[in-house]
């Protein structure tokens, strides 16, 4: 649902519908911000949820009719849209989206509760999460070689299939998949224990690795077609296929770096991919024209990015068995929520950021080749150089991580002794 929010609506709205590029990056700008406190609280909800239908799956009801909706309204828009129209629909979006990812991620969780476990679930659940990327981004450069329809259709029919496949998917998941039991917790969350929770060291280390190797691939993703259609001379529907060779490659990397954090640790993995992605990255500025160094480099520069959302999900709920065997109480969805929503500071930033430059420095989305030197060279750092920087810094904070498999495998036996005791102490129900 998001990727082609991110990815092909910013550029669609600045060059077939005419919004200032200004406009947009506020409006995309604004609701990161509306999101970075609306997914921990949801986080804290979900954690207080105990209905005869299960914790998460309310969640994952709730969210899909808001969040059908506005992807309608946000594919569908026409000629005329202001900021403001843009800004309305991408929060309702954004609520619905983040109601049923906070449910769906915290039930991953709890699926698998052992070190290794998470990291083999997590990399299925980044698979079929660029499964669903491939064929929506497929979709404007295959309606255009199929069928002879233009750009904006092309849009128009991602937006079908979101509206159309997001009841299936979750209807599947609420018919085919349990819930497990939730564990015994010693006391009841509050607010107050949350901000205890967030000056933790080890959680605001993986907060700010989540920031840094977060942003990156936003701002590429945002100034991915402005730039090889200015640089590269490659039309949207060419630079389309490219998009789906990058995803191409993120697919093939999802098992490999969920095997490789089981084999050497899940904070070394995700440095070595880091640094994969920061290189690949630079390495767009320096390929030779032509379609086969295109296909080659995009590829490559797809393989780390599965590594993120495997690696930093599987180990925030390392995290929150550490978290409950030291407090007593399961916060496992707002820990996921403060991974979800803090993230959004840097995204908030990177969007309203990387076009709002390119607007300062006199870009125009239907000049393409034909801007200033100045204006060009501007888009091409912010779309390499910026990202691999920030990826950096990401790696050398991440290999800093303390939680590794050992460590784990004795907070799960702790966990383990204390559930079993407490469950054998309570009374049983009437």
């Amino acid at each position: 649902m998001l990727m082609p929010v991110v990815v092909y609506l910013p550029n669609y709205y600045a060059t077939d519908l005419g919004v200032s590029l200004t406009a947009i990056g506020v409006a995309f700008g604004v609701v990161r911000l509306f999101d970075l406190w609306l997914d921990p609280a949801l986080g804290f909800l979900i954690d207080r949820t105990n209905t005869r239908f299960g914790r998460f799956k309310p969640w994952l009801v709730a969210g899909l009719p808001i969040a059908v909706l506005a992807v309608w309204m946000l594919f569908m828009a026409r000629p005329g849209i202001d900021g403001n129209y843009i800004l309305f629909w991408l929060v309702l979006g954004f609520l619905g989206q983040s109601m049923a990812t906070m449910a769906h991620v915290t039930w991953a969780a709890r699926l698998a509760p052992e070190y290794g476990q998470r990291a083999r679930v997590f990399s299925w659940w980044q698979g079929f999460t660029v499964v669903g990327m491939l064929v929506v981004l497929a979709m404007p450069p295959l309606m255009k070689l199929a069928f002879g329809l233009d750009y904006g259709q092309g849009v128009r029919a991602m937006g079908w299939f979101v509206a159309l496949s997001l009841p299936v998917a979750i209807l599947l998941a609420l018919w085919a998949v349990h819930e497990p039991q939730a564990p015994p917790n010693t006391q009841s969350a509050t607010w107050r224990h949350y901000w205890d929770l967030i000056r933790r060291p080890s959680i605001l280390r993986l907060l700010a690795s989540d920031v840094l190797l977060g942003t990156g691939p936003v701002i590429a993703g945002t100034l991915f077609f402005f730039y090889f259609e200015a640089i590269r001379g490659w039309d949207r529907s060419e630079a389309g296929l490219l998009l789906l060779l990058y995803f191409t490659g993120a697919l093939l990397g999802a098992p490999l770096w969920g095997r490789l954090g089981q084999a050497i640790g899940k904070h070394r993995a995700l440095a070595i991919a880091s640094v994969a992605y920061a290189v690949a990255q630079l390495s767009v500025l320096m390929a030779p024209e032509g379609l086969a160094w295109g296909i080659v480099t995009m590829t490559l520069a797809g393989l780390p990015y599965s590594a993120g959302p495997i690696l930093l999900r599987a180990m925030m709920a390392d995290l929150g068995d550490e978290e409950r065997l030291k407090s007593g109480i399961d916060r496992s969805g707002l820990m996921f929520g403060l991974l979800s929503g803090i993230v959004k500071i840097g995204s908030a930033i990177a969007v309203f950021a990387s076009v709002s430059a390119l607007d300062l420095f006199g870009f125009k989305a239907d000049l393409g080749a034909a801007n200033t030197p100045l204006a060009l060279g501007v888009l091409s750092i912010s779309f390499a150089v910026a990202p691999a920087l920030l990826t950096l810094a990401g790696a050398i904070l991440i290999s800093g991580h303390t939680l590794d498999k050992a460590a784990h495998d004795a907070i799960r036996k702790a966990l383990e002794a204390r559930d079993a005791a407490q469950t054998v102490a309570e009374p049983p129900s009437r």
